[in-house]
């Protein structure tokens, strides 16, 4: 089996490429496009503002999958960005879907909770009405109905608070934060549960597996870790876990105010209920998705 990586460099691709690895022939892009060892496929490309380059890549690989974790995630960015979120976000992915069509083959995708507009308490459902908030959602939600339109063997997962070991996230911010000052400010009205992308990348690999053998498990799936929080429950869980796992670290930060999200005012509104139902993605593949202490617990261990 062959595997076409696109956004291999980012959070969700750099742990896609080791869950991805076992399944087969795997082709790993970037931004920048051919690996080392894609030789016999010539010039390859990974940029997904270069429409045609997207089509011909799929056309010399051939992939049985196509794994898409290239997109615009810079929601605030995307509100003066609008052209260039929608090009990554729904054009690309459109594309993509396009040429999966064309060979059969399998193309995996992923969404965000920004496609909902943020109401109410109960987590959403796959079939709930959708309602985007800002330029980032509604590009993101444009790219699921091309996905849809274009292509039936897809799985698309919409997906929340994402972060890694690698790079740069919330966790590591407060962190940071935390040692240099005595009081920090954080958000308590937005809920949602922190999900590891080592998660998404080894759900993801599950999935295709399955799909393979059962094309009527195909669909659009909601994949967070489980439980819920804030952003202020986020960081008190951050600092408390950081001083355990390492004692020797100098957290100074005593308080940890909660302050509405009128506080932090950006140019991209956001959702205040990020929650998302799982029953159907458990459901479907046999899965108990873990809470999320136990991911940002791993994270911490790691980097500390």
């Amino acid at each position: 089996m062959r595997v076409l990586l696109f956004g291999a460099g980012g959070q969700v691709g750099w742990e896609l490429q080791r869950s991805l690895a076992p399944l087969g022939e795997l082709m790993a892009l970037d931004r920048h496009g051919s690996p080392s060892g894609s030789g016999a496929y010539g010039n390859l490309c990974g940029d997904l503002t270069y429409l045609s380059g997207l089509a011909e890549t799929v056309q010399k690989v051939r992939p049985d999958v196509i794994v898409n974790a290239a997109a615009h995630t810079a929601v605030d960015k995307a509100e003066s960005e609008g052209e260039l979120a929608h090009t990554l976000n729904a054009l690309a992915p459109g594309v993509l879907a396009q040429e999966a069509a064309k060979l059969g083959a399998l193309l995996v995708h992923y969404s965000t909770d920004y496609v909902f507009d943020g109401s109410g308490t109960q987590p959403w459902r796959e079939d709930d009405a959708t309602g985007p908030l800002s330029v980032y959602g509604q590009t993101k939600l444009d790219g699921e109905r091309l996905v849809q339109a274009a292509c039936p063997r897809h799985l698309i997962f919409r997906t929340s608070w994402v972060y890694a070991a690698r790079g740069g996230n919330f966790a590591k911010t407060m962190l940071r934060l935390g040692q240099e000052r005595e009081r920090l400010s954080v958000i308590d009205d937005q809920f949602g549960a922190p999900t590891g992308a080592d998660l998404l990348a080894d759900v993801t690999a599950h999935a295709i597996r399955q799909v393979l053998l059962r094309a009527q498990d195909a669909g659009l799936y909601h994949l967070v870790a489980s439980g819920e929080t804030t952003w202020n429950g986020y960081a008190k869980y951050v600092l408390r876990q950081s001083q355990s796992i390492s004692p020797a670290i100098n957290i100074k930060a005593k308080e940890v105010a909660a302050v509405a999200t009128s506080a932090f005012p950006t140019p991209a509104r956001r959702p205040h209920n990020s929650r998302l139902d799982t029953t159907r993605l458990q459901a479907t593949f046999g899965l108990k998705l873990p809470d999320w202490r136990l991911g940002v617990t791993r994270m911490l261990t790691e980097i500390l």
